[in-house]
């Protein structure tokens, strides 16, 4: 044995400690960096109009674009004046879900939802589009001299009113340039999804955008900016801030320009795109679907709902984005999605899984309370042989060992079943955290919404009290005093970061504090009558 290895209990003692610190920093980190970080974007991007005339050119030179494109377009560039008043719109396409309003050069100008539980803070229906970015359904084209052209030349419309709201409405757009003209069908359906063709009535290479993504929830929380998937399921996340210069991929089943609950999406599951992904003046992604004289896709623009993506393509799920969990993630969410349909509610819901979790995991947790109990007991012989040893940490190290085995104590018991559950807690975090279907979610009384944090604080201080009682029931084999108030102090910083978090994942950790707290307290009880016992 090295005589110069810590002793395994000091080792145990830093695992719990490193494990601990890890969740405070990732919250901290949230918190402190990336909100600052992301409000002083924000700012800057209300201050600074986004112009959709970004001089940024596509280099497709290079992209291999199946048959039906084309990849000669070195001048797609957009003119400058490109802010269109509200009051320029050519048709209002209602639906179910949303209203759509095309403007005068035949993009979506905006897109509001219709849906009681889509208030903003203001109380008025939520609107998916800041008036100044790149709006979806866009064409540019490769001649320089055609697209300055038909951003001066305004589209007809063949409806200024489209009701979809009961069966699929068609749409048609179109534009009388010198040298050709488009024509763009839009066959709209009352899910909110849409069907677009695009034609030019002589050959011409063009691009069609899914737009700037929707700007509601763009927050430290999660990611934002465009995710496309490929025909071998690869998916490829582009973040916003992080472009520094164009990526062209093609076999491209769906584009997505999404914020943390809403999406801007085009796809094509029968024929793949060839998309190239550019630049704005923040270092944004922008996407551009290719085409060549026609061109065929489907769209939708609005919240990232499971079970309306499902129904348009199983493939469309990997719209919402979980991050490095998506493994455990997308399966615990349908698993969620299940429970509540027979519970009806969704703060319950997260109660259930909570317990169905805790149940599954109890095996790992109970080895590691009882592991720390006999850590906990063991403390007096442990500082004994610390003491005897204190020159000779071989000896120490071996004395331990010897210990441990004689009493059936693993030092490492009490931490690694904690490690082993931290992906559950990442996983369902992400889920919590993603999923727009707790958006105007009731549970009781004052949470009116659990996708929103809690108005009172009622929950996080409770989870902090649950946490504080947590850490005084759980046997505390740290023998360094500055350890300890680390330990102690910890309730205290969940409790600050989690004021602010949504009160759905505030519940699930609040509840998971609770039944831990019971884990504890029979574990404990257990103890006590074996040393009565004893005696």
């Amino acid at each position: 044995m090295n005589p110069n290895m810590n002793s395994n209990n000091g080792m145990q003692k830093r695992m719990l400690i490193m494990t601990l610190v890890v969740f405070a920093f990732f919250l901290a980190y949230e918190f402190l960096v990336l909100k600052p970080q992301q409000e002083a974007k924000l700012k800057e991007q209300a201050t600074q109009t986004q112009s959709v005339a970004n001089n940024n050119q596509a280099p497709v030179q290079d992209v291999q674009a199946p048959a039906g494109t084309s990849t000669t377009s070195a001048n797609m560039q957009a003119p400058s004046f490109n802010t269109i008043a509200p009051k320029n719109i050519v048709s209002v396409i209602k639906t179910n879900k949303s209203i759509y309003e095309i403007d005068t050069l035949g993009r979506i100008a905006q897109v509001t939802l219709q849906e009681s539980k889509y208030i903003n803070e203001d109380g008025n229906q939520i609107k998916l589009f800041d008036v100044n970015q790149l709006r979806p359904l866009e064409v540019r084209f490769s001649d320089a001299n055609l697209n300055d052209e038909a951003f001066k030349v305004q589209v007809v419309a063949n409806q200024e009113q489209v009701d979809a709201t009961q069966e699929k409405q068609v749409l048609i757009l179109t534009q009388t340039l010198s040298s050709t003209t488009v024509t763009k069908t839009i066959a709209f359906y009352p899910d909110g999804h849409y069907d677009v063709t695009v034609n030019t009535s002589t050959p011409q290479s063009f691009f069609m955008t899914t737009g700037f993504r929707p700007n509601v929830l763009a927050d430290m929380y999660a990611d934002h900016g465009a995710l496309l998937k490929l025909n071998d399921g690869t998916l490829t996340t582009l973040l916003d801030g992080d472009m520094d210069k164009t990526v062209n991929l093609t076999g491209v089943k769906f584009a997505s320009a999404f914020d943390r609950y809403y999406t801007s999406v085009l796809y094509n599951f029968e024929t793949s795109m060839a998309v190239s992904i550019m630049k704005d003046a923040n270092n944004d992604p922008q996407m551009f679907v290719h085409g060549n004289t026609n061109l065929t896709v489907s769209g939708y623009a609005g919240p990232k709902e499971h079970i309306l993506l499902n129904s348009l393509n199983p493939d469309l799920v990997d719209v919402i984005e979980y991050g490095f969990f998506t493994f455990l993630a997308k399966p615990m969410f349908v698993f969620l999605q299940f429970l509540q349909g027979y519970i009806g509610n969704w703060g319950w819901t997260i109660v259930a899984l909570t317990i169905i979790i805790k149940l599954i995991l109890y095996p790992l947790s109970y080895k590691g309370m009882v592991s720390m109990q006999k850590l906990k007991e063991l403390a007096p012989k442990i500082k004994e042989l610390q003491t005897k040893h204190k020159d000779d940490k071989q000896k120490q190290s071996a004395a331990m060992m010897e210990l441990y085995k004689k009493h059936g104590a693993n030092p490492m018991g009490g931490c690694l079943p904690l490690i082993l559950q931290i992906p559950v807690f990442f996983a369902i975090y992400r889920v919590l955290l993603n999923s727009i279907e707790l958006k105007g979610a009731e549970w009781i009384l004052w949470i009116h919404d659990l996708a929103e944090m809690d108005p009172y604080f009622v929950l996080p201080i409770l989870m902090g009290a649950s946490m504080y009682l947590q850490q005084k029931l759980t046997p505390n084999t740290l023998q360094d005093e500055m350890q300890k108030k680390i330990f102690q102090f910890l309730p205290v910083v969940f409790t600050f970061f989690f004021l602010w978090f949504p009160a759905g994942l505030t519940l699930y950790w609040f509840i998971n504090n609770v039944f831990t707290i019971a884990q504890q307290y029979y574990i404990n009880t257990l103890f006590e009558k074996q040393k009565a016992t004893k005696k």
